[in-house]
């Protein structure tokens, strides 16, 4: 209780910090390489990158991606308290009501953003910020929905980029699979590291519905049918250095699972994140080769 009451109003290196930085570099990352590599020109033919239209939908991407952490780390509080007590924020480095604030105010002004760009994507930075909500809310302690979820809203901010331009929409798809699967076993792997706060704080996330065994067979299953689906959207894209590229980085692929596989301590999902961070950055720069 102490360390609510000592909570500063405000810090800008907590409001820095809340928003997970890294994170959203590596979203404006994967949508700009996405803009330059696989859309390359606008419908009108001018080079992407002087589309003032593909930065508004970036910052508003980046913006509501920052939300959604920041309402996320309001919800988790108590149960941040017991998986990672040195890294909480809320009720420490700032208040509840000031988190609150600052998550309206980006929400708003990233579907603002998104208007001004079209109709279309303010409805879907709109849809984002809802289920970035709902799911901080309720959906994150349910089994796989949660899961799903955020892994789907990953997997749009890479296919919206083709959708607005409506440019090699199934290559963009290639790679917004590819995020969907990396990211959703991402999810189910923090679930683990972090069943401990979730189970005395009565969430229902797979691993402590189903066991961390059962869990375990669950993302082997999941990376069957991701295989399965880079398989054919590939083959049906029919790109030869696709093929060489996803080759090599299947190798990775596999040690990564084989570490799946193999871990059963905390410390061992905490290192399967970061791999699972970096099996994103390597597929995104596959792009730069095609």
């Amino acid at each position: 209780m102490s360390a609510t009451v000592k909570a500063k109003k405000f810090s800008f290196w907590s409001l820095f910090k809340i928003s997970r930085p890294l994170n959203l570099v590596i979203v404006a990352f994967a949508q700009l390489m996405t803009a330059y590599f696989l859309v390359e020109t606008t419908r009108k033919g001018l080079p992407i990158l002087q589309d003032i239209n593909l930065y508004l939908i970036i910052l508003s991407t980046v913006i509501l991606t920052a939300a959604g952490y920041m309402i996320n780390d309001y919800y988790d509080v108590k149960i941040d308290y017991i998986n990672k007590p040195d890294e909480v924020i809320i009720g420490k480095g700032m208040k509840r009501r000031v988190v609150i604030f600052f998550h309206s105010f980006l929400n708003l002004t990233g579907v603002g953003i998104g208007l001004i760009v079209s109709p279309r994507i303010a409805l879907i930075n709109f849809i984002a910020s809802f289920l970035l909500w709902l799911y901080s809310n309720s959906l994150k302690r349910l089994p796989f929905i949660g899961n799903f979820t955020v892994a789907l809203l990953t997997g749009t901010a890479i296919w919206m980029i083709g959708y607005y331009y409506q440019k090699s929409e199934l290559l963009v798809l290639t790679y917004a699979i590819f995020a969907f699967f990396i990211n959703l076993i991402r999810e189910i792997l923090k679930d683990i590291e972090d069943r401990q706060g979730d189970r005395k704080h009565g969430c229902r996330t797979l691993p402590i519905v189903f066991g961390f065994r059962n869990t375990k067979r669950i993302i082997f299953l999941i990376a069957f049918c991701f295989i399965c689906a880079i398989l054919v959207v590939t083959f049906k894209i029919n790109n030869t250095q696709l093929y060489f590229y996803f080759g090599g980085l299947s190798i990775l692929f596999f040690i990564f699972m084989y570490k799946i596989y193999m871990a059963d301590r905390k410390a061992h999902f905490t290192q399967l994140s970061i791999l699972s961070k970096m099996l994103m950055i390597t597929g995104i720069l596959s792009m730069a080769f095609l």
